[in-house]
């Protein structure tokens, strides 16, 4: 921890409160995978697509929902009524390993996709129980890209608390290039496969945000809103000021006074990071 606290840090940094943004399911608390991680717990805090309307006054929408048996959120056949649904509001969709012609549709409605990137082949069989491959999320992500704004996102110890791969998705990321990365860190989930598991060590995610911070010095870095509580995310957020990340999603108080201390400009924002 010394040595990184001599890092420089960034002279601005956001700070994301997203209760502006409305997390919007389009399977509702329904996920074929059931994967180890989340075990569709998250999806039970979403607004399922079929109770929403045009009124809804919220600026933004996190659309997302359960995956199907082949890795892909179902957006596809919610699009059209996505698109009548907008009325000026911004999306930013989470759509899995969707195919080309579901990403064409989709570049005309999301604002932002959100793609978790994951590149160790153990991970995708252990956690999705999944036969896709790392070259499916390489190819799905390139599509992405080449038709709309993609947030790549990774977790750090999405392995059951475990450093897999996370490296690897970083040079692939470095190669393939990104226009900003998010990064979230494995929480254990009552419910899931992983309940009885244990978060990286903080050290161990302290490195990999570093790592992303000086691999990736000219892009925004977010430190995304999955992610341990307590003293573990205190720690965490502050080592994030430090070493410069650019935004925070739902900061740790300590984190936001210490970037008062260090005169850092500092903004807010009531929406999803990426948005």
């Amino acid at each position: 921890m010394e040595r990184i606290e001599k890092l420089p840090a960034s002279q601005a940094i956001r700070f994301a409160y997203p209760r502006n943004t409305r997390p919007v399911s389009v399977t509702g608390a329904a996920c074929e995978l059931n994967c180890a991680h989340c075990g569709g717990h998250y999806l039970k805090h979403m607004r399922p697509i079929e109770s929403m309307t045009a009124a809804d006054p919220s600026p933004s929408w996190l659309v997302s929902g359960g995956c199907q048996a082949d890795g892909a959120v179902p957006i596809a056949e919610h699009l059209d009524r996505l698109a009548e649904l907008k009325q000026g509001r911004r999306y930013n969709m989470h759509v899995g390993l969707v195919g080309e012609a579901e990403i064409e549709r989709l570049a005309g409605v999301a604002d932002c996709v959100s793609f978790d990137f994951v590149a160790d082949q153990a991970t995708i069989r252990e956690v999705f129980g999944s036969d896709r491959t790392v070259g499916d999320y390489i190819r799905c992500y390139q599509a992405l890209r080449s038709r709309v704004q993609v947030m790549p996102h990774l977790c750090i110890g999405l392995n059951g608390g475990r450093l897999c791969g996370e490296t690897r998705a970083l040079e692939l990321l470095q190669q393939l290039g990104a226009e900003a990365i998010t990064l979230i860190v494995f929480m254990p989930t009552r419910g899931s496969r992983f309940a009885d598991r244990k978060p990286p060590g903080l050290s161990e995610t302290a490195q990999v945000l570093t790592q992303a911070r000086l691999m990736f010095p000219d892009i925004p870095v977010h430190l995304g809103c999955m992610r341990p509580g307590g003293r573990y995310r205190e720690e965490l957020d502050q080592w994030a000021v430090r070493i410069g990340v650019n935004s925070i999603v739902n900061p740790a108080p300590a984190a936001v006074a210490l970037a008062e201390r260090l005169g850092m400009t500092i903004t807010r924002k009531e929406e999803c990071c990426v948005l």
